[in-house]
C-alpha cells in the first residue's frame, strides 16, 4: 500500500492565508484513522518538512493560492501540472518554500509518485483565526477532495 502524506500549510492567524491547517484539522477530527494516509499542519514551511515528505510515497499540499479566479474557488492541480503552477509563480513565500523541499525530495531520490496542490482562490489574508466566509464552506470540500486522492493513490 501507497502511503499518502497531506500536508496542510498557512498561517492560522491570518484569515484565508491558514486554510490549509484548518482542514488537516477537519480532517484529524473527522477521518483520524485513515489507513496509509498522514495528516501534517505544516504551519509556514521549513526544511524540517523534507522528512515526512521523503517517508511517504505520495504528497498532497493544501494551501490558499492565487489562480485569478473568484474567492473560494477551489482547483486540484496533480503532478506535472502542480509543477508548472510552483514554478511560474513564486509570489507566495509558500511556493518558494515548497519548490526548495520539492528539490531536496529529487537529490535525495523521494520525490513524490503522486503529487498534488490542492489550493483555494483566497478572499482576505487580513488578521483573524478563520477563514472568511467566502472560503470557510470550502473546508470540508478540500477534505474530502484530498481524501479521494489519497484513496485512489493507495494502489
Amino acid at each position: 500500500m501507497h502511503t499518502t502524506l497531506i500536508l496542510g500549510i498557512g498561517n492560522n492567524l491570518l484569515t484565508d492565508e491558514g486554510l490549509g491547517v484548518h482542514v488537516v484539522r477537519y480532517l484529524e477530527e473527522h477521518h483520524p484513522d485513515t489507513a496509509g494516509v498522514t495528516f501534517l499542519d505544516g504551519g509556514t514551511l521549513s526544511f524540517t518538512l523534507a522528512e515526512p515528505i521523503a517517508e511517504h510515497d505520495n504528497l498532497i499540499v493544501v494551501d490558499a493560492a492565487r489562480f485569478g479566479e473568484p474567492a473560494g474557488t477551489i482547483r486540484c492541480l496533480e503532478g506535472e501540472q502542480m509543477d508548472r503552477y510552483l514554478t511560474g509563480n513564486r509570489a507566495s513565500v509558500h511556493e518558494v518554500g515548497l519548490m526548495d523541499l520539492f528539490d531536496i525530495s529529487r537529490l535525495s531520490g523521494t520525490f513524490p509518485v503522486h503529487r498534488a496542490l490542492i489550493g483555494v482562490e483566497p478572499a482576505s489574508l487580513g488578521w483573524g483565526d478563520f477563514p472568511s466566509e467566502k472560503v470557510a464552506p470550502t473546508i470540508a470540500p478540500v477534505a474530502a477532495m484530498a481524501l479521494q486522492l489519497a484513496l485512489r493513490w493507495r494502489h
